[in-house]
């Protein structure tokens, strides 16, 4: 197991450095001057040639792709994400204040698609093929395909407008998080029940199950020792994935309902050209990539032991 565990780390460091390169050389070679767009986001829209050679030479931009990649890279393997192009203040303390607004919001919609999911799929799955389990299909089916974009501003205008009930902007109360949270977790439960109803199914059609119902093994010992570990598969890996993507769709649905996380982070450093926190941000979201497709290799030893044999 150490020996596994040692070799998905080696990939995880190796995903991490050609992310940071990546990110790195998109920036570099972006179209456009960036010491203007840093200079009109920090003194206004007319700067003098005399502040553009400032700002430069401040940013390393007049240095070498190498020797500024490198400046860059060493202080953030001691965790120093440098200062902000812009204000010039740490990116570690605005960075961490923006989690602290999206990171909870993502676990409150990750709750409510699983709170959503786990019912309906088990509902479908009692009896395949009947009005319920097609009322469910369908369901998963218009959730998958309704983008959040658009789902965020029809609840906008149902339950912010027309009745008045919830907040729409913002993010000083817990009310402003319902409707951002619907929004996520309608589509990740709508994901989450297609995968759970197949694996669900999958699991019971087993040929080696019917031997436990003729040994007289409890439906509900079978259930617990067979059927949900093989059903947890799938649903494991969709779910890993899901949790990570929700960060893409946090970029948007923060942007939509005006709330200050990380997506409005990202959008207002990108439109700054402000570097060091464009590059904190994917930093952080390759992170969670890597260390969300780590855990899965676990979770999966531990619900397939065979799969360490066949890595053997």
């Amino acid at each position: 197991m150490i020996r596994i565990f040692a070799g998905l780390l080696a990939r995880a460091v190796v995903v991490l450095t050609g992310t940071a390169l990546a990110t790195f050389a998109l920036l570099w070679h972006a179209p456009g001057d960036p010491a203007l767009s840093i200079a009109q986001a920090r003194y206004g829209t007319v700067v003098s040639k005399e502040v553009l050679d400032f700002i430069r030479a401040e940013a390393g931009f007049d240095d070498g792709f190498w020797t500024a990649f490198w400046a860059w890279l060493a202080p953030l393997i001691q965790g120093d994400f440098g200062q902000s192009s812009v204000n010039g203040r740490d990116v570690w303390p605005d960075l961490l204040t923006a989690m602290s607004y999206t990171f909870p919001l993502a676990l409150v919609s990750l709750g409510l698609g699983l709170a959503v999911s786990v019912p309906l799929a088990l509902i479908a799955t009692r009896r395949p093929g009947s009005w319920m389990d097609r009322s469910a299909v369908a369901l998963a089916s218009v959730g998958v395909a309704i983008p959040a974009f658009w789902l965020g501003q029809l609840l906008i205008l149902l339950f912010a407008v027309q009745l008045g009930w919830l907040p729409a902007m913002g993010a000083e109360r817990t009310a402003h998080s319902i409707l951002p949270a619907m929004t996520l977790g309608f589509g990740l439960a709508a994901s989450l029940t297609r995968i759970l109803r197949s694996g669900i199914l999958e699991a019971r059609g087993q040929s080696f199950l019917p031997a436990f119902h003729r040994r007289g093994v409890a439906q509900r010992n079978i259930a617990r020792d067979h059927v949900a570990p093989h059903a947890a598969v799938p649903v494991v890996t969709v779910l890993g994935l899901e949790l990570a993507f929700l960060l893409e769709g946090l970029v948007v649905v923060e942007v939509i309902f005006a709330r200050p996380g990380l997506g409005s982070f990202l959008v207002n450093a990108i439109f700054a050209r402000d570097f060091p926190k464009v590059q904190a941000m994917v930093i952080l979201a390759a992170v969670i990539f890597v260390v969300v497709n780590l855990l899965i290799d676990l979770i999966y030893r531990i619900l397939d032991p065979r799969m360490d044999g066949r890595d053997a």
